[in-house]
């Protein structure tokens, strides 16, 4: 079972499994790979938030299932409401449910055990992470139907990754940050950093989404013009998470990470331009976890080393 990444026709989807085996397809149905993302930025906020309180290795495991399960929520999700669309997209029509690997009914229940393993997960660190739950939860879920009224989808997905960084404190600490605004800040970093992404990766499928009647920056702008959001949101991001080093009050390593950060971002968009889109997928897939998992090991190493 070995990783695939193509982007472009209508061969297997970037980051994918091959094989047609039960894990395989179930593993590429919720994009495995693409949590490399954002688990990252979640135990950035457990690292932060253990500057004052102290963890443990069941904290930890609990943040991990939280997380873990409720990414297959918001990913499941997204495939099932979307299949239709799928099904007609040369880039997704070979997609788990439209090709019949998947049927809508099997995936449905892994959304409600999912669903039942977030909360419980939840419940297990603290009242306040079990009073949110059902809040990022139907977060998550909301941004699958965005794309059908607003071009501004790609923030509502950034919104609901920012909840990992946020939600790795609130694990730990049960209250929200002080400062108020270090969770705001992290939170404008990964939305920024995420949407940003997602308007790059959207690219493609301009034509598709302006025929389909689905809303986009890049179906709205074209693809010169988001390219610049895309430069503008990473621009934010960049401040952004100096914003929340700054507030945490960790160390000139956390700042070379932010340094690291946006020195990856501006090579990531070297490798994308309105008249060639062929090197999308690195952009894309690699950088981008490279991005957050080069972030926490600079975090992770300012708070071992100097704290």
């Amino acid at each position: 079972m070995s990783a695939t990444a193509t982007h472009t026709g209508g061969g297997r989807e970037g980051q994918t499994f091959a094989g047609e085996g039960r894990i395989a397809r179930w593993m590429s149905f919720v994009k495995l790979p693409h949590t490399v993302f954002a688990l990252p930025f979640a135990m950035v906020g457990v690292t932060i938030a253990s500057l004052e309180w102290e963890i443990t290795w069941a904290m930890l495991g609990w943040v991990v299932l939280a997380f873990t399960a409720a990414r297959w929520v918001a990913m499941a999700v997204n495939r099932i409401v979307d299949r239709e669309f799928d099904r007609k997209n040369p880039r997704t029509a070979q997609r788990e449910i439209p090709r019949g690997a998947i049927h809508v009914r099997d995936a449905w229940i892994t959304v409600v055990i999912a669903a039942a393993l977030f909360v419980w997960a939840a419940a297990q660190l603290n009242p306040l992470c079990l009073y949110l739950s059902p809040v990022a939860l139907a977060w998550v879920c909301f941004y699958s139907f965005t794309k059908r009224f607003t071009r501004y989808a790609h923030l509502v997905l950034g919104l609901g990754l920012a909840i990992a960084p946020v939600g790795g404190y609130l694990a730990v600490t049960g209250a929200w940050s002080q400062p108020w605004w270090l969770l705001i800040a992290i939170t404008l970093g990964v939305m920024t950093w995420s949407g940003g992404f997602d308007v790059l990766y959207a690219l493609p499928d301009i034509e598709f989404d302006r025929s389909q009647g689905l809303h986009s920056i890049p179906a709205s702008v074209g693809v010169p013009r988001a390219i610049v959001i895309a430069r503008v949101l990473h621009v934010v991001t960049v401040l952004a998470l100096g914003a929340t080093v700054w507030a945490s009050g960790l160390g000139w390593l956390a700042w070379a990470g932010v340094s690291a950060v946006g020195i990856l971002l501006a090579y990531e968009h070297s490798l994308v331009h309105s008249d060639d889109l062929s090197k999308l997928d690195a952009a894309f897939f690699t950088m981008n976890g490279v991005i957050s998992m080069t972030f926490l090991a600079f975090v992770l190493a300012d708070r071992m080393l100097l704290a």
